[in-house]
């Protein structure tokens, strides 16, 4: 068991953010090299800045709003809680001052965030399940939605533990230590070892990295390419 859990802290996690960078950079090379279109394929009238307009439909997701009010608000809450994560990921690396504007714990909102996240992710997984988004959905949808939520709820339960019910045998220092192991290159995972939820932090990184591996050939894609497409919508 503990070699099974080096191989998935260790050399899964340099691999997955591997294949992560290069096949991201590979498939925005890929994108760059492409022949430009005759035809624009702007749908919308010309505003200047197009630029201020692309990111408005990135970030605000108006369209979304205007046809489904109840999918807007699980996708702002998902992309906010997302946001919040990132910001606790770096925080478990180490300190980052300027993050303590508004003064705050690892992971904002005390297990709560990872909560919301849940529920908006089983919400998108319950829609591919009816009409008409059913008749539109691919396996590959239905992969990614279970490999995030699978990703979210092991992490969340890791948070959910130490908040909730002060089950803390594992501490912030602990995960930086390990973490901070991998960022220098020097490995270990003897700070997570043994402790009460190792099991569940093993389980949450292999998902982690599935992601990581999944994420340049999927449509996971469309996080580096939203901005950029929908500047092209603008013209």
């Amino acid at each position: 068991m503990a070699t099974l859990n080096y191989l998935i802290l260790v050399p899964m996690v340099y691999v997955a953010v591997a294949v992560f960078v290069c096949g991201t950079l590979w498939r925005v090379f890929r994108l760059l090299r492409s022949p430009r279109l005759a035809t624009p394929l702007a749908i919308y009238p010309v505003k200047k800045p197009g630029w201020l307009y692309a990111a408005g439909d990135a970030l605000l997701l108006p369209t979304v709003l205007r046809h489904n009010p109840l999918l807007w608000l699980a996708l702002a809450l998902f992309h906010l809680g997302l946001l919040a994560l990132c910001i606790g990921h770096l925080e478990l690396v180490a300190d980052i001052r300027w993050l303590q504007i508004v003064p705050h714990a690892i992971f904002l909102g005390k297990g709560a965030v990872g909560l919301a996240m849940f529920v908006c992710l089983l919400y998108f997984l319950s829609r591919r399940m009816v009409s008409p988004t059913k008749e539109l959905s691919v396996p590959e949808d239905f992969l990614l939605l279970v490999l995030l939520l699978l990703t979210v709820l092991f992490g969340a339960q890791m948070d959910w533990a130490r908040n909730w019910y002060d089950y803390s045998t594992m501490s912030v220092d602990d995960y930086r230590a390990y973490l901070w192991s991998l960022v220098t290159g020097k490995p270990s995972i003897a700070s997570v070892e043994g402790a009460g939820h190792s099991f569940m932090l093993v389980v949450h990184v292999f998902f982690a990295n599935l992601l990581l591996l999944a994420f340049p050939f999927t449509k996971l894609m469309h996080a580096i390419f939203t901005f950029a497409l929908n500047r092209i919508r603008r013209g």
